[in-house]
C-alpha cells in the first residue's frame, strides 16, 4: 500500500498537507541510520497517519454541521404557524410538530399512535375519510374544510390540505386555524342584509349614484313613492332628468362639489313627481367609498309637514314672546335644551355682561354669576323641575354675585311650562329685594359683630394651642420616620446576607452531594458489578438481590444529581449562564410542555459572578411560577444591554392575575417567590417591576446598572 501512494504524481491535496505538517513538526526517527527502504515506509506511514487525523478533524466538523442543520430544521417545524401531521397508511399520526399539538390542546406524545379521523367531529367525520382515500389513491394535494372535536373546548374550523408522500406509505397533512376568518365572513354577510333592510325600510327617500357616469344606480321604495316613477325608471337616469336639480349644468356643479367637500346639502329644494305634482324637498347628498369604490348616497325628505309646522311655531313664539314681555317682574326662559330661550327687559339687567344671551348654556351663566355651590344647587333645581314638573319658591335668596362682587336679594320661583314649539322648559319669575333686606340685615349684623369677635379671640387661641401641639407632633414624627428608615435598611441588609448566604450554602451542598455522596454511590455500584462478576451461579438469589441493589443506586445516584442541579447547576460556574440557562430550558419544556425562547448579547459571560446567578434565579423562580400557576403555551427570555443598563424580560402568554393590592394580598402565599426574586435584584442595587393583565400575559421586567453591579 505504501509503494502504490508513492506512485502517485502529482500527490493529492491531503497528502501534502500532511506531509507539510510532518516536517514542520521535525519529529525524529526511531533508528538511528536506517535503510533507505525502511526510511520511506515509516515516512510513508506517518504521513498516512497525519492525514487520517486530518480526515477525522473534518469529518467531525460535518457531523457538527449536519447537527446543527438538523437543530434549525427541527425548530422550524415545530414552531411553523401551521399545524403539521404525518399520517401512516392507515391513517393514524406518527409526526406531529408542536403548533399542531397546541391546536389541539393535547401534548404530542398523546396524538402519534391517535387515529386523525377521530379528532374530526362526527358530523365531517365520514367525508374526511373518503377524501383521504381519494388522496391515497390518486396522490395528488387537496385540501378540504372540516371541524376538530376537542374535549372542553368549542368546535375549530379548520383548512385541512393533504398530500400523499412518494413513497405512497404515508400522508402529510397541513391544519391551519380558519375560525376567525370564517366568523369575518359570517359578520359581513348580516351587515349587507342588514343595510339592505335598512335602505328597504327607510321613511326618507334614498338614491344611490355612481360618481363617474352621474347616473343612479339604485332607490328605495320611499323614493319611488314620492316621483311616481318604478324603480326601473330611475335606475340610469341624472338627477335632472327626475326634476331633482334644474339642468345638466346644475348636475355637473353639484358632482364637482361632492368631489371636493364630500357632503352637499340643499335646505329648500324643488321637487317635480312624474304627475307633475311640485314640492319642497330637503336633499342631502354624501360621499363614500367601500372596498375601494366611490358611490354617492342622496337622502330626499319631504319638508311640507315640517314647514307648515315651523309656521304655527313661529305664531306661537310671537304670542308667547309679548306676554313675556309685558311682566312687570323679571322673567327669563330656559329650554329643554338647558340653554336661555327669552329674557324680558326686566331680567336683562342681571344678564347685561353676557351678550349675547340668547342661546347660551343656562349652567355657563349661573356659573358666571354665583358662587360655584349656589350655581350648583341652583342647575339642580332648574333640572329637576324641567324632569319632574315639581315647582319651587325662594322667599329671600342671598349671594354675593362673582361679576359685580357685590350682594344681591332675590324672591324667585320656577315652574315648568309647555313652550311654543311643544317641548317643556323652566320659567323663572324673581324680584330684587336687595334694599328692602339690606336694613334689616344690618342691624342683625351689628349685634352678631361684637359675639363674632369673642369668638374669634377663643379661636384664635385654641389655634395657637394646636399649631403647637402640630409642631411637637412633627418632630416626633420625623424622628421615628429617620428610625424607621433605619430599621427597613438593616432588615434589607440582613435579607442580603441571607440570600447570599443560602446561595453560597447552595452551592457548597450541590458540590458535596455531586462530588461526595454521588461518587460514593457509584463506587458502591462498581463493587456491586464486580461482585455479580464474581458471583457464581448457583447464588442465583443472591445476583438477583444484587441487580435490584445496583438499580436502586443508580436511582438514587440520578435523584442527587437532580437535586444538586437544582440547589445550583455546576454548569452556571463551569460553563457559564446560558448554556445553564439553555439547559434549564430544555429541561423545562420536556417537564412542562411550554414553548420557551431565549435571546441574549454575546458578551453577558463577561459579567460579574453575582449578576449571573441572579440572572438564573430570577428566570428560575418565574418559569417556576409560569408552570405552577400561568397555564400558559409560551415564554420569551430577552436579556438586552442598554446604556451600560442590563435589562432582563420574561413574558408569557397565560392567564395573568389582578396587580390591585387586595389581590395581592389575598394571594400573599403564593407570591413568597416573587418577593425573593426583588429582593435578589434589589441586592445588586436593580430595579424589579412586574406587570400582568388577566386572561392575557404576565412579564417581570429586571433593570441592572453594570458600572456598580454591587
Amino acid at each position: 500500500m505504501a509503494k502504490k501512494r508513492l506512485t502517485k504524481d502529482p500527490a493529492p491535496a491531503p497528502r501534502r498537507r500532511a506531509e507539510r505538517k510532518l516536517h514542520e513538526a521535525h519529529l525524529p526517527m526511531a533508528t538511528p541510520h536506517p535503510e533507505p527502504e525502511v526510511r520511506r515506509l515509516v515516512h510513508e506511514l506517518e504521513v498516512y497517519h497525519v492525514e487520517l487525523e486530518q480526515q477525522n478533524d473534518e469529518l467531525r466538523a460535518a457531523r457538527d454541521s449536519a447537527e446543527a442543520l438538523l437543530e434549525k430544521f427541527t425548530d422550524l417545524y415545530d414552531f411553523a404557524p401551521v399545524g403539521y401531521f404525518t399520517l401512516s397508511a392507515e391513517a393514524t399520526i406518527s409526526q406531529v410538530n408542536l403548533t399542531g399539538a397546541t391546536l389541539l390542546g393535547i401534548a404530542r406524545t398523546r396524538l402519534v399512535g391517535k387515529s386523525f379521523a377521530s379528532l374530526i367531529s362526527p358530523a365531517h367525520r365520514k367525508v374526511f375519510q373518503n377524501f383521504i382515500r381519494e388522496i391515497s389513491e390518486e396522490g395528488i394535494k387537496h385540501s378540504i374544510e372540516s371541524e376538530f372535536l376537542i374535549k372542553g373546548r368549542p368546535e375549530l374550523l379548520v383548512n385541512i390540505e393533504v398530500q400523499r408522500s412518494s413513497c405512497g406509505r404515508e400522508c402529510r397533512v397541513a391544519v391551519m386555524d380558519i375560525t376567525q376568518r370564517r366568523q369575518v365572513e359570517d359578520a359581513l354577510r348580516i351587515s349587507e342584509l342588514r343595510y339592505r333592510r335598512l335602505f328597504e325600510a327607510a321613511h326618507d327617500g334614498v338614491l344611490l349614484l355612481d360618481p363617474a357616469t352621474s347616473k343612479i344606480i339604485d332607490a328605495n321604495p320611499f323614493m319611488t313613492a314620492l316621483l311616481g316613477y318604478s324603480r326601473a325608471d330611475l335606475v340610469g337616469r341624472e338627477l335632472f332628468e327626475i326634476g331633482l336639480l334644474e339642468d345638466e349644468q346644475a348636475s355637473r356643479e353639484m358632482m364637482q362639489k361632492l368631489k371636493t367637500q364630500h357632503e352637499i346639502r340643499y335646505e329648500n329644494l324643488p321637487l317635480e313627481s312624474k304627475e307633475g305634482r311640485h314640492q319642497e324637498v330637503e336633499v342631502v347628498a354624501n360621499l363614500y367609498q367601500a372596498d375601494g369604490h366611490s358611490f354617492i348616497q342622496c337622502n330626499v325628505r319631504d319638508i311640507r309637514v315640517r314647514k307648515l309646522a315651523e309656521d304655527i311655531l313661529q305664531r306661537n313664539e310671537m304670542l308667547f314672546s309679548t306676554l313675556v314681555d309685558q311682566s312687570p317682574i323679571g322673567i327669563y326662559v330656559v329650554n329643554r335644551k338647558f340653554c336661555m330661550q327669552q329674557v324680558n327687559p326686566v331680567a336683562m339687567h342681571v344678564f347685561s355682561k353676557f351678550q349675547p344671551l340668547i342661546g347660551r348654556n343656562f349652567s355657563e351663566i349661573n356659573h358666571a354669576l354665583w358662587p360655584k355651590r349656589v350655581a350648583k344647587e341652583i342647575d339642580a333645581l332648574f333640572r329637576h323641575t324641567l324632569k319632574t314638573g315639581e315647582a319651587y319658591y325662594s322667599p329671600g335668596f342671598h349671594e354675593t354675585r362673582r361679576d359685580l362682587k357685590q350682594t344681591e336679594i332675590y324672591e324667585w320661583q320656577i315652574q315648568r311650562v309647555v313652550l311654543p314649539a311643544g317641548e317643556y322648559g323652566v320659567v323663572c319669575y324673581f324680584s330684587d329685594i336687595t334694599e328692602r333686606t339690606k336694613a334689616a340685615a344690618t342691624q342683625r349684623r351689628m349685634e352678631l359683630l361684637s359675639a363674632s369677635n369673642e369668638i374669634f379671640k377663643e379661636e384664635i387661641a385654641r389655634r395657637k394651642v394646636v399649631e403647637a401641639n402640630l409642631k411637637a407632633a412633627r418632630e416626633t414624627q420625623s424622628v421615628l420616620l429617620k428610625q424607621s428608615k433605619k430599621q427597613q435598611l438593616k432588615l434589607r441588609e440582613l435579607s442580603h446576607r441571607i440570600l447570599t448566604a443560602q446561595e453560597q450554602e447552595r452551592k457548597r451542598i450541590s458540590r458535596e452531594l455531586h462530588d461526595i455522596i454521588a461518587q460514593t454511590l457509584v463506587g458502591v455500584n462498581v463493587h456491586l458489578t464486580a461482585l455479580c462478576q464474581s458471583t457464581t451461579m448457583e447464588e442465583s438469589p443472591a445476583l438477583e438481590h444484587i441487580f435490584r441493589t445496583r438499580e436502586l443506586v443508580s436511582k438514587a445516584v440520578d435523584t442527587i444529581h437532580h437535586f444538586a442541579r437544582e440547589l445550583r447547576p455546576a454548569m452556571l460556574d463551569n460553563l457559564g449562564l446560558l448554556p445553564a440557562l439553555r439547559v434549564f430550558l430544555e429541561n423545562f419544556m420536556e417537564t412542562t410542555g411550554v414553548r420557551t425562547s431565549l435571546a441574549s448579547f454575546p458578551a453577558i459571560e463577561g459579567l460579574p459572578s453575582l449578576v449571573k446567578t441572579t440572572l438564573f434565579r430570577i428566570c428560575q423562580e418565574a418559569l417556576t411560577n409560569v408552570a405552577r400557576h400561568a397555564k400558559a403555551t409560551s415564554v420569551t427570555i430577552n436579556i438586552m444591554l442598554v446604556d451600560e443598563f442590563l435589562h432582563l424580560e420574561i413574558k408569557d402568554d397565560g392567564q395573568g392575575f389582578a396587580m390591585d393590592s387586595k389581590a395581592t394580598a389575598a394571594k400573599n402565599a403564593r407570591r413568597i417567590g416573587l418577593l425573593g426574586m426583588k429582593e435578589r435584584v434589589e441586592m445588586i442595587n436593580g430595579e424589579f417591576r412586574l406587570e400582568s393583565t388577566p386572561g392575557k400575559f404576565t412579564c417581570v421586567y429586571v433593570k441592572i446598572p453594570l458600572a456598580h453591579p454591587a
